[in-house]
């Protein structure tokens, strides 16, 4: 189920949800995946109560306890929420469409949902999500600007567990 609490330029919820069952399939993953689109201050009490953080953030993971890809007895695989507001504001900076912006941290957390984890992995989850955006036609996948748009800066990526 996909849940447009805030607009998206050219996105809709069906668009959403065709494109997130897509992903799934090809990840592989079983059961009901929840998408929540909604503004900053929602992200932010989300990743407060559940993340410790108290900041917006672009997309958080919820996975359902036994989900991931090995997971077939599981109805819910588990919720994404996602940002609106700062998915707009990447999709301008890196040159996409906000739709595709949202698409791309969808695919991200339905990552994070099939069990895979980018600060742990030594790159595995990049690789995939690499894989996954040219089968799906996306822009540049969200592990690889942050590490290049940090780069740039001279910074090292920040980690954290909702946020890539």
């Amino acid at each position: 189920m996909v849940i447009l609490q805030k607009n998206v330029p050219g996105l809709s919820s069906h668009t959403l949800d065709q494109f997130v069952s897509r992903a799934k399939k090809s990840l592989r993953l079983s059961g009901t995946v929840n998408v929540l689109v909604t503004g900053s201050a929602a992200i932010r009490v989300l990743n407060r109560e559940f993340c410790g953080k108290d900041k917006s953030t672009d997309v958080l993971s919820f996975p359902t306890a036994g989900s991931g890809l090995d997971s077939s007895r599981t109805k819910l695989a588990g919720e994404i929420a996602i940002c609106a507001d700062i998915a707009v504001q990447n999709a301008y900076r890196f040159g996409h469409s906000p739709a595709q912006e949202v698409k791309i941290l969808a695919l991200h957390g339905l990552l994070h949902l099939a069990g895979f984890d980018h600060e742990r992995d030594n790159g595995e989850m990049a690789r995939r999500e690499q894989n996954l955006r040219r089968e799906l036609r996306l822009p540049v996948a969200l592990i690889e600007r942050v590490g290049s748009f940090h780069r740039h800066r001279g910074e090292r990526p920040k980690k954290g567990r909702g946020a890539a």
